[in-house]
């Protein structure tokens, strides 16, 4: 790698550590995307979301051209006890002054129909909607090589 390149990483890497302010009442803190493989059809985006806002707030979408289909998902055990991914249609809330962790195994930005492969390093434009807030775009690196607790906070 040359010291260009890794001076481009080692700053890219700073800036998206940094809480990100999408606008007065959300921040987005964290934010990473990942697919399981080079060849994979869909990934996913994971972050926490704040709301620093004097309103409760709700997640309500999310689009990127990273994908034909962007959706909110979960994951719930069903009636076997197996964990079975799911779109939710209705969002995530985010009480005023709490925070709402998007992350592996739980709620996520979900992308079907990858139109590209998410190479470790790469960004992912992603528009998150919020009911109140409005339109947060953010720039998601993609971290291939973060493992699954990393970067979970108990909130």
């Amino acid at each position: 790698m040359s010291l260009k390149s890794l001076a481009a990483v080692a700053a890219a890497t700073v800036a998206f550590a940094l809480p990100a302010f999408a606008n007065d009442m959300i921040m987005v803190k964290d934010p990473y995307a990942r697919s399981a493989t080079a060849n994979a059809k869909t990934g996913a985006a994971f972050m926490m979301l704040m709301n620093t806002g004097a309103e409760d707030d709700q997640l309500i979408d999310a689009r990127s051209d990273v994908a034909k289909k962007v959706e909110l998902h979960t994951h719930k055990e069903n009636a076997d006890g197996v964990m079975q991914m799911m779109h939710v249609p209705e969002g995530f809330a985010i009480p005023a002054g709490e925070s709402h962790m998007l992350m592996r195994g739980g709620d996520h930005v979900m992308f079907m129909g990858l139109n590209r492969p998410l190479e470790h390093g790469d960004t992912v434009d992603v528009i998150l909607v919020f009911e109140k807030a409005g339109d947060v775009k953010v720039s998601i690196p993609v971290d291939l090589e973060r493992k699954p607790k990393h970067g979970q906070m108990n909130h």
